[in-house]
């Protein structure tokens, strides 16, 4: 007689597959935009825009780091449109095309010395294409493993995707560190920064290969096939045909605005700070404090580990305690450790260094851990890749693209680290108070549009979802 081996339930392993080729794919493709950020602090400055004061060259190279964050709420809108109509798998595999394609294409390029002032601007025609892609990736893969998570874990699951931000750059940082080790400057300025840009061609089909796997939504397939079931029975009837929707970007903006600030108000905070804790850090450290640049490297690719572990242990969390108080924990807690985190980086010591960025990073995981879920919460599935796509990247533009311009030149100006502090808690301040305003969203019902009342924070573990905990965002 034999015995048939246990096995997962599917559901799980399903999820596990969809977390897994979700997780690879942001991890790349964040890897393809942090690296352009590392370089722009230690490579750009001075092979792509040189200059006698060092912090010049920084800020102009930072200048095409912040375009690429100028792309993305068109991304955001490109991607999340079709993304709406389509699907979302199509559209993560297309993003992870042209983000790779562009990071490539960087490794070739050649510097300022050889073509002069063409080398910048073909850096940031390439840049805009980087950010563009990444506008449509992050709605994407947030949603793809929302919409397959069930409504008790779902802080859980869509956690995932957000700790691709961590593992990229810690995949970045970790190349960049690497080659800095056994390299010397002149060879590493000479042609080993390449190499990271380079890998990312291999990175890319390696991406392609998982993420094809990938199953559209089933939110998202529920969806479509009552739109043409709908449609059918009012031809049958005899019914008028009815009147053609406006785009879903349309319809966030007149229907969901509400939805789209808290988004951006949720995630200012998170942004600006997250920037300045990977990577004007590296300017801070290596040219104001004149340190070796394997120190600010290491230190980041430290965080970045410890980050990428305990992401989704607060995206768990939310599933608890709900997606608003795990929030504030980040966010209060960053309030005050932008002015700690200075001090530690100035006493010049590679531990404390490494502790200032990782207890950051840990305020930064409790702000962004929840925030897959919470955004996803905020929209209905016809407009939720377009409503997620573009609360989040309007506040990589205002925030995560100025932060380190801004930081930069408050320490240009005033040479000191005190400026820096106080835009970085006032950022974390603005996150606060949204967060304080908005309404909880855990446990919401996918499939059903709209939301009519606030869920309840609980002490113990969430009862299953039922129809009294849908609410609607903002009243």
């Amino acid at each position: 007689m034999s015995v048939v081996p246990s096995s997962p339930p599917p559901r799980r392993t399903k999820i596990g597959r969809i977390v897994a080729a979700s997780l690879v794919g942001t991890t790349i493709e964040w890897y393809d935009f942090f690296l352009y950020g590392s370089a722009a602090a230690l490579v750009f400055n001075t092979l792509f825009f040189p200059s006698s004061d060092p912090l010049v060259g920084t800020l102009l190279a930072f200048l095409t780091y912040a375009v690429g964050f100028a792309a993305r709420p068109l991304g955001g809108i490109v991607f999340g449109h079709y993304g709406d109509k389509i699907g979302r798998k199509k559209l993560l595999v297309f993003s992870l095309l042209l983000m790779g394609g562009a990071t490539f294409a960087m490794g070739l390029l050649p510097t300022h010395a050889t073509i002069g002032v063409g080398a910048p601007i073909l850096l940031t025609v390439l840049r805009l294409v980087q950010g563009f892609a990444l506008g449509g990736e992050w709605g994407g893969a947030i949603l793809i493993v929302s919409e397959h998570g069930g409504d008790k874990r779902r802080g859980f699951w869509a956690s995932w995707p957000q700790a691709g931000a961590p593992g990229g750059n810690l995949l970045a940082t970790g190349v960049l560190a690497l080659l800095a080790a056994v390299q010397s400057d002149e060879a590493f300025l000479a042609w080993g920064w390449r190499i990271p840009f380079l890998l990312s061609g291999l990175l890319v089909i390696i991406g392609l290969w998982i993420r094809i796997s990938v199953e559209e939504s089933p939110v998202f397939l529920e969806a479509q096939r009552k739109a043409a079931e709908e449609a059918a029975r009012a031809a049958g009837e005899g019914a008028a045909p009815a009147v053609k929707e406006d785009a879903p970007v349309v319809q966030v903006f007149r229907k969901s605005w509400r939805e789209v600030l808290v988004a951006i108000g949720t995630r200012f905070g998170e942004n600006v700070s997250y920037y300045i804790l990977t990577a004007f850090v590296l300017v801070y450290v290596t040219v104001h404090l004149e340190l070796p640049k394997s120190d600010a490297l290491n230190a980041v690719l430290i965080g970045s580990a410890v980050h990428f572990v305990t992401i989704p242990m607060w995206g768990a969390l939310s599933d608890r305690l709900g997606r608003r108080p795990v929030t504030q924990i980040g966010a209060i807690g960053m309030v005050g450790w932008a002015f700690a985190f200075f001090a530690l980086l100035d006493t010049e010591s590679f531990p404390v260094i490494t502790l200032a960025v990782t207890v950051g990073l840990l305020f930064h995981g409790a702000m962004y851990g929840p925030q897959a879920a919470f955004i996803s919460e905020m929209f209905d599935t016809k407009v939720r890749y377009s409503g997620a796509s573009m609360g989040s990247q309007l506040a990589s533009i205002i925030g995560g693209a100025l932060a380190p311009l801004i930081a930069v030149e408050l320490l240009r100006d005033y040479d000191s680290s005190l400026p820096v502090s106080v835009y970085l808690s006032a950022a974390a301040l603005v996150t606060v108070v949204t967060v304080w305003v908005a309404k909880e969203t855990r446990g919401r019902d996918l499939t059903k549009d709209g939301l009519v009342g606030s869920v309840p924070v609980p002490a113990a573990p969430p009862a299953p979802a039922s129809a009294k905990d849908s609410a609607r965002l903002g009243g």
